[in-house]
This record gives C-alpha cells, structure tokens and sequence, in this order.
C-alpha cells in the first residue's frame, strides 16, 4: 500500500548502536529521484492511532526484525521536511536510543517493511563523514553523533 504523504505523519526511530558503539544499524533503502545511489534510515515506523512513541517503536522493531529493543530511552522530538522521488514529506518523530535483540547480523541482515518488502540492514558508521548515503531522517544525524560522543 502506497504511503500517503499529504497529511503530517507521526514516527518512531531508533537510534541502535553496536556493541562498541562506532556504528549504529538503519535500512538500506533503494535508489529515488533525489538520492540515485540509495540511502539508509533509521530502524521504525509510524505511530498508530491510540498507540504512544515507545509502543509504536517496539512494534515496528518486532514486526521489521523480529526483534526487541533493550532499555529504549527518548532523546528528542524532531520534525522532518524532505521530498522522495519529487513528492513532498512531513514527519514529526519522536527519536530514541536502545540496543537491538538480537543485534542484526554484520552482513545478510534485512527487514520487512509494512507494504512486504525486503530490504538490506546495515552498519552505518557513527563517524560517517565518508559514507556516500545519506542517512534519513536528516535531523538525527547530529543526535548519532552526539550520543557516542563523536
């Protein structure tokens, strides 16, 4: 099912670092009008009507990974304003930190979005000042950063 963009959507992401905590696990997502070669967002998903943040993020995380999210902490509220293959985007996300269980695999890991898809997990390094991708939504970046101290 189409995602609608026209109305302000509410999200939960999750910032999951890894055990050393020099990266941090986001989907590989597949190429747009605005990033040819792909880009990589944070794990979660849409809140649901009569459902909080951390609910929303933790049934994201078992139904995208069949996995749980250990010690969840809310870090922040932020908004996002972008365009995907040309349509205007709204989202208004409530971001939060915790480590993953089980913690995705180095290489082969996926998750299954809400609409079936598949699509790759990855590391994304915390220091990313030489990854190519960019990661989304945009206004965490500095939150990763900030959490590991880099």
């Amino acid at each position: 099912m189409p995602v609608d963009r026209s109305v302000i959507r509410v999200k939960a992401m999750l910032v999951a670092p890894s055990a050393d905590g020099t990266a941090h696990a986001v989907s590989l997502n597949p190429p747009t009008a605005e990033n040819p070669d792909g880009y990589h967002r944070l794990i979660g998903g849409g809140v649901e009507l009569g459902e909080t943040a951390l609910e929303a993020l933790r049934r994201e995380v078992h139904e995208e990974l069949d996995a749980t999210v250990d010690g969840p902490v809310l870090l922040t509220t932020l908004e996002s304003i972008f365009r995907i293959d040309g349509v205007l985007g709204h989202e208004v996300f409530f971001l939060f930190t915790g480590r993953l269980d089980p913690r995705p695999a180095a290489t082969g890991a996926t998750l299954t979005e809400s609409d079936g898809s598949v699509v790759p997990v990855v590391w994304r390094p915390v220091d990313d000042a030489r990854e190519p991708l960019p990661l989304y939504p945009a206004a965490a970046a500095p939150w990763v950063r900030r959490l590991t101290g880099r």
